[in-house]
């Protein structure tokens, strides 16, 4: 099992990765964050968990009768490639990892690759 600054310095290691965080879902919370930008990680974390839940919720109602679950969530911008994906874990209640990437400098297949593979690392 990873520890969270072992986490945060692999999810950095991707090329082209700006910045990176392990938010809880529920509260909105940042757990965790690395960032190269100045980002202002809590109030990232708690504009991120509030996409989270309106897309979830928008599936949700696309989808009656069918409980819907986000494993993962893509979000490009003009500036660049904003990444989730969510844990699920028997600890802390329900984890999101992020990464955003600067679009000139990322692949974002190997992103999305690299990104199951760290948080698969970090729940076993």
């Amino acid at each position: 099992m990873l520890g969270l600054d072992t986490c945060l310095a692999e999810v950095m290691s991707i090329p082209g990765a700006l910045d990176a965080m392990l938010i809880d879902h529920t509260s909105g919370m940042a757990v965790a964050f690395s960032t190269a930008s100045g980002v202002d990680a809590d109030r990232s974390a708690e504009a991120l968990t509030e996409a989270l839940r309106a897309t979830s919720d928008g599936l949700s109602r696309s989808s009656p009768g069918d409980y819907v679950r986000v494993d993962e969530m893509l979000i490009t911008t003009d500036k660049g490639h904003h990444l989730l994906r969510l844990l699920d874990t028997a600890f802390e209640g329900p984890l999101a990892l992020y990464v955003r990437l600067d679009m000139e400098r990322s692949n974002l297949a190997l992103a999305r690759h690299r990104l199951q593979a760290i948080s698969n690392q970090l729940l076993t």
